[in-house]
C-alpha cells in the first residue's frame, strides 16, 4: 500500500513538473476570435506587469509568442510550432532535460536570432544533431523561409510537446509579423504552490485587462490532466483491494489458530478463566502478528522506495508512460497514516473471529483431537 500510494503520487508529480515546466502554470493572452497556433500580438499595460510583480503566488513570468512553420532537412519535412522566448526566459527547467548543446545564448543578438533548441523526437526524425544547420519555412502568405542552426536538444518526454514545438528567438516572429519591438504573444506564468493552481489562475484574471484572459494548463492540456486525476480512482481501488487481501489473512490466521487450540482452551475454560481472558490471549497473538507484519512492510515498502528514488533502478518505456523510470514520492503524513490505519481496522475486524472461543464448550474441546 505504501509503494503503490508513494508511486502514483510520484507519477502524478513527474507529469506536472513535466507539462508545466514547459509552458508554465498560467497563459495570458490577448483575447480574440484567433483559432490557429499563431497568438494575436498585444502589449501588456503597466498595470498589469506590476500586479503579477507584485503577486505572492507567483514564481516567476515571461513574454512568448507561437507561430507554426515546417522543417525543412535531409530531405524529411516535419511540421512544428516555433516558440519565440527572450532574453528573460527562465532556462531551469530546459537545462535539466537537454540531452546535448546548450541553451541559447541572447549576449549576441545577431547569433541569437540563428540559434534553435529542437526535441530529440524531431531531431530523431530529421536525423539532426547538435551545429547541423537547416531551412525553416514560417506558414504565412507568403511563406517566408530562415535558417537556422541547433544549439541544444532537450528530451521532455511528453509527446504532446516535444513533436510540436521548437524554441527560438521572439524577435524572429516579431519581425516576420510586423509586429513593434515591445509587442508579445502571451505570457507565462509560474506559481509556487500547483496545488492553488484554480485560485490563482481566477485571481491573476480577475486583475487581467479587459481585452486579455488567461489559461490554466490543466485546461491547455486537459486530456493529460484528466488522465492524472483518474489515477485517484485507481489509488483507492488498489488500497481498498490490499486491505480486503490483508484482512481476510489475518481473519484466516486467527480462526486457524484458535482451532489448532481448541484443547487448550476447553482446558482454560474448565479452571475457570473467562471467555474474555481467552480472547485476549488470541487477540494479543494476533496483533503481535500484524505488528510484527507492518515493522516488515515498513522496512521493505521505505527501504524498495528509498532505493528506487535514489537509483531509479526499475526503468519504463518514456514512450508510453512520458518517464523513463517509476517514480517514488514517500511522505512522512502517507506512510503514519496507513501504519495507523491498517492497525485500527485488523484490531476491529480481528474482534468478531476471537468471539468464536465463547462458543466452544470446555467438555466437547477437551474431547477434541
Amino acid at each position: 500500500m505504501m509503494l503503490s500510494v508513494a508511486i502514483i503520487k510520484g507519477f502524478k508529480t513527474e507529469i506536472q513538473e513535466k507539462v508545466r515546466g514547459y509552458i508554465g502554470d498560467v497563459r495570458v493572452f490577448k483575447y480574440s476570435l484567433n483559432n490557429s497556433f499563431e497568438l494575436t500580438p498585444f502589449v501588456p499595460a503597466k498595470e498589469t506587469i506590476t500586479q503579477l510583480k507584485n503577486n505572492p503566488d507567483v514564481e516567476f513570468f515571461q513574454p512568448y509568442a507561437t507561430k507554426p512553420a515546417i522543417i525543412s532537412a535531409n530531405d524529411e519535412v516535419e511540421g512544428i510550432n516555433f516558440k519565440g522566448i527572450d532574453k528573460t526566459f527562465n532556462w531551469d527547467y530546459i537545462s535539466k532535460h537537454l540531452v546535448s548543446g546548450s541553451v541559447i545564448n541572447f549576449a549576441d543578438s545577431v547569433k541569437a536570432s540563428r540559434q534553435i533548441l529542437i526535441s530529440q523526437y524531431t531531431a530523431n526524425r530529421l536525423k539532426l544533431k547538435v551545429g547541423d544547420d537547416f531551412i525553416m519555412y514560417f506558414v504565412q502568405n507568403p511563406p517566408r523561409k530562415r535558417p537556422f542552426k541547433i544549439v541544444g536538444i532537450y528530451n521532455i518526454g511528453v509527446e504532446e510537446i516535444d513533436k510540436g514545438f521548437v524554441i527560438g528567438d521572439l524577435n524572429i516572429i516579431r519581425r516576420l509579423n510586423n509586429w513593434k519591438p515591445n509587442e508579445i504573444g502571451g505570457i507565462e506564468i509560474r506559481i509556487k504552490d500547483f496545488s492553488k493552481l484554480k485560485t490563482v489562475s481566477d485571481g491573476i484574471y480577475d486583475h487581467m485587462e479587459m481585452n486579455l484572459k488567461s489559461e490554466s494548463v490543466s485546461q491547455y492540456f486537459p486530456a493529460i490532466f484528466t488522465w492524472l486525476s483518474l489515477l485517484d480512482i485507481n489509488t483507492k481501488v488498489l488500497l481498498v483491494l490490499m486491505m480486503v487481501v490483508g484482512v481476510i489473512n489475518m481473519v484466516t490466521a486467527l480462526l486457524i489458530m484458535i482451532l489448532e487450540r481448541t484443547n487448550m482452551i476447553g482446558i482454560l475454560k474448565a479452571f475457570g478463566m473467562s471467555d474474555f481472558s481467552v480472547m485476549k490471549i488470541f487477540l494479543y497473538n494476533a496483533l503481535y502478528l500484524v505488528g510484527f507484519g507492518l515493522l516488515l512492510g515498513n522496512l521493505l515498502g521505505l527501504g524498495l522506495g528509498l532505493l528506487q528514488h535514489y537509483t531509479h533502478f526499475f526503468k519504463l518505456d518514456q514512450s508510453s508512460y512520458y518517464l523513463s523510470y517509476v517514480p517514488v514520492e514517500l511522505h512522512f503524513v502517507d506512510v503514519l497514516v496507513l501504519n495507523i490505519a491498517t492497525f485500527l481496522i485488523c484490531v476491529l475486524v480481528l474482534i468478531l473471529p476471537s468471539m468464536l472461543v465463547s462458543r466452544i464448550s470446555p467438555l466437547k474441546a477437551i474431547r477434541f483431537k
